[in-house]
């Protein structure tokens, strides 16, 4: 049962979510300067007014609680990031306030069946995190797009809204040591941004040339999942999943796209297994010999084949295009450096002190690994060019996003990781996301 405590914790948490509709009139300076102003009171003032009655147990031992300090943080860095789009903001911030908590109250209420992958959170509890946070979601992005020149169906922003609060309760199940009141609306606001830019494409879907696809990437993908799983390349789960991300990926953006996906496959299998054996007596080795398994995959792909996804539904096919490449020209990179650096890394050490670490460590970079991975990204970048996906006057700009993903995976690997706060799969799907968004900005900046 759910204690006094934590009840009252939810119910504020879900009547601060009200503020959301004054975004529309506050406009994106008034909202951010409220938002700032909050984050201040909870961080300086809270505590000092009976603030402290609000913590957990944890929290007071702690001496800090920094959840209540996040939650307005992040409602400021999405009004800061999608401050041309204040709808998108408030939808995210309503899928926090009101999925979230209402996932407390259910879960810790009537949630007795667990989920399988975190004891810590319940089906009853998912379920009501992505009701809520559909209804609220599609709420306020209406209403606050109401304020504005923009003009969404319901049917539409209904769905749109019901996948970003699918992915952000899917996310929120996950069992990180990072507070999911931070990564899980800024993950789930780049998605929901991203979907509203779909408005009016999906009628590609009832097009011949869709379905003959459609029917082409199926029948190839089965055949190349049956084959990776033969050549114990993946196990049942990532042969699943790799035929889904396949296949979205080659109707999206046809055998050019599904050209990538396929060097990431080939490449990342090869130097994987280079050297097993010596990995493995050094216990470096990729666990289940080698075999990958759908959160693996999706990890490593999912960010990709979203980019794909946008690629082909939205006005900017060029832009989401180069950060698909991105993404798994910084996945293929990330994982030759790291598997080179371990097989033949002569020094290794963190970024973050420069100091000489194990082979293995999270976060450690050896030159080596470095020089390995820079190959890799040029591999891919320059074979989606051959392929004609983009001219090859935008391969530096793969590179460089590779390149930046991958550094800043190392930093993450030897801060965060090294702490608990996320495990392997967490900082490759970030690595893969900062990849793409490093080669969005720059197609932004130079366009």
């Amino acid at each position: 049962m759910i204690s006094r405590g934590e009840l009252l914790r939810k119910l504020l948490h879900m009547a601060v979510g009200l503020i959301a509709f004054a975004v529309r009139f506050l406009g994106p300076v008034g909202s951010a300067a409220c938002a700032l102003t909050a984050t201040l009171f909870n961080l300086l003032l809270l505590p000092r007014i009976g603030g402290k009655n609000l913590w957990r147990e944890a929290e007071t031992a702690r001496g800090a609680s920094l959840g209540i300090v996040l939650y307005p943080l992040t409602v400021l860095l999405l009004i800061l990031a999608f401050w041309r789009h204040l709808e998108v903001a408030a939808g995210i911030w309503g899928i926090l306030a009101f999925g979230d908590g209402m996932a407390s109250l259910v879960g810790m209420s009537v949630g007795r069946r667990k989920l399988p992958w975190n004891p810590g959170k319940s089906w009853a509890g998912s379920l009501a995190y992505w009701i809520f946070g559909t209804a609220a979601c599609t709420t306020l992005l209406l209403w606050t797009a109401g304020g504005t020149d923009r003009v969404y169906s319901l049917p539409f922003v209904l769905g749109i809204s019901a996948v970003a609060a699918l992915v952000a309760a899917a996310l929120e199940s996950l069992p990180l040591g990072l507070d999911d009141n931070l990564g899980v609306p800024l993950v789930t606001g780049l998605l929901l941004f991203g979907l509203t830019l779909t408005m009016g494409g999906y009628g590609i879907f009832s097009s011949e040339e869709f379905l003959q696809r459609l029917v082409v990437a199926a029948g190839v993908n089965l055949v190349l999942a049956g084959l990776g799983y033969a050549s114990r390349g993946v196990n049942v789960s990532g042969a699943v999943a790799g035929f889904l991300v396949g296949t979205l990926i080659y109707v999206c953006l046809d055998w050019r796209g599904y050209a990538l996906l396929l060097a990431f496959f080939v490449l990342g299998t090869a130097v994987t297994k280079l050297g097993y054996q010596r990995k493995a007596a050094a216990g470096l080795a990729q666990e289940g010999g080698g075999r990958r398994g759908a959160k693996h995959a999706l990890a490593n792909t999912s960010v990709a084949a979203a980019c794909a996804f946008f690629a082909l539904m939205t006005p900017y096919p060029e832009l989401f295009t180069l950060a698909f490449a991105a993404a798994f020209a910084t996945k293929t990179s990330d994982t030759a450096s790291s598997e080179i650096g371990q097989l033949w890394g002569r020094r290794t050490f963190l970024l973050t002190t420069l100091r000489p670490v194990p082979r293995g460590t999270e976060g450690a970079v050896s030159m080596e690994g470095t020089v390995a991975g820079i190959l890799a990204s040029v591999l891919v970048a320059g074979l989606g060019a051959a392929a004609g996906l983009y001219a090859y006057s935008w391969i530096w700009v793969i590179v460089l996003a590779a390149f930046v993903g991958t550094t800043l995976e190392s930093l993450v690997g030897a801060t965060l990781e090294r702490q608990g706060l996320l495990d392997n799969e967490a900082v490759n799907f970030l690595n893969t996301l900062i990849g793409a968004l490093t080669a969005a900005a720059a197609y932004g900046f130079l366009s």
